[in-house]
């Protein structure tokens, strides 16, 4: 079941109606999903009999359904009444009964629309045994699959680390990304074992000023990253000293770039800047010899 309303920002929320064939009661709980800000309220509808038509509220004692005609003796102990057999107080009111809860059918709930989309295996039973008609096929209400709009994370700003700024987007509270702990015990600096892979690289590029210029690019294997150092050269007229932060850098095709990415000769573009690898070091052509197959 459903309630739509007729208001402009009205949405739809999915209910549970019972209607219990021993006294034409029924009870109304509403199917809150997780995270979606309404409160667990037990039930939309406590058990009751439910009418067809909503009106003014009236005042207490004056709907009831035994009218007390007369009075004898004193008020309390040892009075007596005399009770109205007619029942001239009682107003006669149209309440739902089961005839009128079938697929399609729009229920006033105390002002509030309901449309029954949907029944189980007994109910339907019910009505084809009681009424001798067949069940309307499921009313479809809820939103399918494939309409969904998927989740789109916005291109990378070039603040911070690219992991970071996807945790923006994921959750309402940011957490720093996980690290991948089990490769960085085993590629993390152990004695003599670096695991920092060295290249030498320059600037491709047609710039008289930028031709001359060398750098060193760094990857390290615990955790995938890359640092470009520009050592100093004298009389330059160029700031020597960190160019690339270590961070991860992405390429331009997708994806990270690797260690299977940096060998002698390689071009590779770090964040719009061009480096042709011209030489390694000793540890990172051992280490390439000795995972050539990788």
């Amino acid at each position: 079941q459903r309630r739509v309303r007729g208001e402009m920002f009205a949405d739809v929320r999915e209910l549970i109606l019972h209607y219990f064939l021993a006294d034409d009661t029924m009870e109304i709980r509403e199917v809150i999903k997780a995270n979606s800000g309404r409160d667990a309220a037990p039930k939309f509808l406590h058990r009751s009999k439910v009418p067809k038509e909503v009106g003014a509220l009236h005042k207490p004692g004056e709907i009831t359904e035994r009218t007390v005609l007369n009075v004898f003796g004193p008020m309390g102990h040892g009075g007596r009444y005399i009770l109205d057999s007619l029942k001239t107080g009682a107003v006669a009111k149209q309440f739902y009964t089961d005839a009128d809860l079938t697929i399609g059918a729009k229920v006033n709930v105390w002002g509030r629309e309901v449309t029954i989309c949907d029944m189980d295996e007994f109910t339907a039973h019910h009505f084809k045994c009681k009424f001798n008609v067949d069940v309307p096929a499921p009313i479809v209400y809820k939103m399918s699959e494939e309409r969904k709009q998927e989740r789109e994370i916005p291109p990378y700003n070039g603040w911070g680390s690219e992991e970071d700024s996807k945790a923006n987007c994921l959750k309402l509270i940011a957490q720093a990304p996980k690290r991948d702990f089990i490769k960085f015990m085993k590629k993390d600096r152990q004695g003599l074992e670096s695991h920092v892979l060295r290249y030498l690289a320059r600037m491709d590029t047609n710039r008289p000023i930028d031709i001359d210029r060398t750098f060193i690019i760094s990857f390290f294997l615990s955790d995938g990253t890359i640092s470009v150092f520009e050592p100093e050269k004298r009389n330059s007229g160029i700031v020597h000293g960190k160019f690339i932060e270590r961070s991860r850098l992405n390429k331009k095709d997708g994806g990270y770039y690797e260690a299977e990415d940096l060998f002698v000769g390689a071009v590779v573009n770090f964040r719009s800047h061009q480096f042709i690898i011209t030489d390694a070091d000793e540890y990172a052509k051992t280490y390439a010899e000795n995972h050539k197959d990788d």
